[in-house]
């Protein structure tokens, strides 16, 4: 008899980025799976109205954590705020993206995007993964991008972060696959979040894989949790990243990337 997720991975999960989009559908299907479900976010008043709909949806406890995930010291908050929880399973779904010529953004604002994409996953992992390792038991799904897979003009830093973050959860998979752990990277496309919609891109080209919406996302993700280390949700993505990472050389896909995004956007530089 298959065993349901809580009784796989444990009672209580932390999503990282909990608000809307991708992070309030993961913290969803948890819930819905009869976790209790601790939600990061960094606007108040958001995730205040994401957790009542949880609560008044399913009856797993959902506690909310206000953290700004780009200052220094976010990651302390959160281990502070949690000090008292077993946290068992760990979603980082929290990023921040900047569209747009890499010097056009100064060096404080690429610190922060470092911070919340790079520092504050890497510390949490830490965090909450020893103690994962020591029960014998858990997971961790950090968000990555396709934009990880090949340098993305227009993309440089966030694509850089978020190849941190799919190779760092390549290797920890392989580190504690044999201690209970689960760990993958989930590597979504052009996704319809409000994240994906305040970015305002073009059309995409009739080529372009067709764009995802949350659930999906969380819920690939979540099937593949503990078989992979690695996952590219979506079939039209699977295709593009294989066309992209197999059959063109990293030059002629840099250059792709760098084109689509530059046409998406309407960039010119």
């Amino acid at each position: 008899m298959k065993r349901s997720f809580k009784e796989r991975f444990g009672t209580t999960a932390l999503v990282a980025g909990a608000s809307e989009g991708i992070g309030f559908a993961f913290a969803e299907l948890l819930a819905s799976h009869g976790l209790n479900v601790v939600m990061i976010g960094r606007r108040e008043r958001t995730l205040a109205d994401a957790a009542s709909r949880l609560r008044d949806s399913y009856p797993a406890g959902i506690t909310t954590l206000v953290c700004d995930l780009s200052t220094d010291d976010a990651a302390r908050q959160i281990a502070d705020a949690t000090c008292s929880m077993q946290v068992d399973v760990l979603v980082y779904n929290a990023a921040m993206a900047h569209i747009g010529p890499h010097l056009a953004l100064s060096h404080e604002a690429h610190a922060q995007m470092v911070n919340t994409n790079v520092v504050a996953p890497l510390a949490l992992c830490n965090h909450y993964g020893a103690p994962m390792v020591q029960r014998g038991r858990g997971a961790i799904v950090l968000m990555s991008s396709l934009a990880g897979f090949q340098g993305a003009g227009y993309l440089s830093l966030y694509g850089a972060t978020k190849a941190f973050s799919r190779v760092l959860a390549e290797g920890l998979w392989y580190e504690w696959r044999t201690k209970g752990v689960s760990v993958m990277a989930c590597c979504a496309g052009a996704t319809d979040t409000p994240n994906y919609a305040r970015s305002k891109p073009g059309k995409l080209g009739w080529l372009a894989p067709r764009i995802q919406q949350p659930h999906e996302v969380a819920h690939e993700c979540l099937e593949k949790l503990g078989s992979v280390p690695c996952l590219v949700t979506g079939g039209g993505n699977r295709w593009a990243s294989f066309v992209m990472t197999k059959l063109f050389s990293r030059k002629r896909a840099t250059i792709i990337m760098g084109n689509a995004t530059r046409n998406l956007y309407n960039i010119r530089d």
